[in-house]
């Protein structure tokens, strides 16, 4: 059995280059395609967080599941 990411991989296809023009077209509009998924994701798991304020447990806990996604998220500069 695959998992979610083994599946977005087979759908999008590689992102990285190796130095052939044509292959590398090719990639980079996946690398696209990846970033634009990667975008939507984290916009829909954001819109979780204000949940952590939550009374209800179920609700307070997925809000803090996301709020400390964020927190812990590495950001390359």
């Amino acid at each position: 059995m695959i998992d979610h990411y083994e599946i977005v991989i087979r759908l999008i296809g590689k992102i990285k280059p190796i130095g052939k023009t044509n292959i590398d077209n090719e990639r980079f509009e996946n690398l696209k395609a990846m970033c634009d998924l990667v975008d939507k994701l984290l916009t829909d798991i954001s819109a979780v967080v204000p949940y952590k304020e939550r009374q209800e447990f179920s609700m307070k806990r997925a809000g803090e599941y996301a709020n400390n996604f964020f927190t812990n998220l590495v950001i390359i500069e």
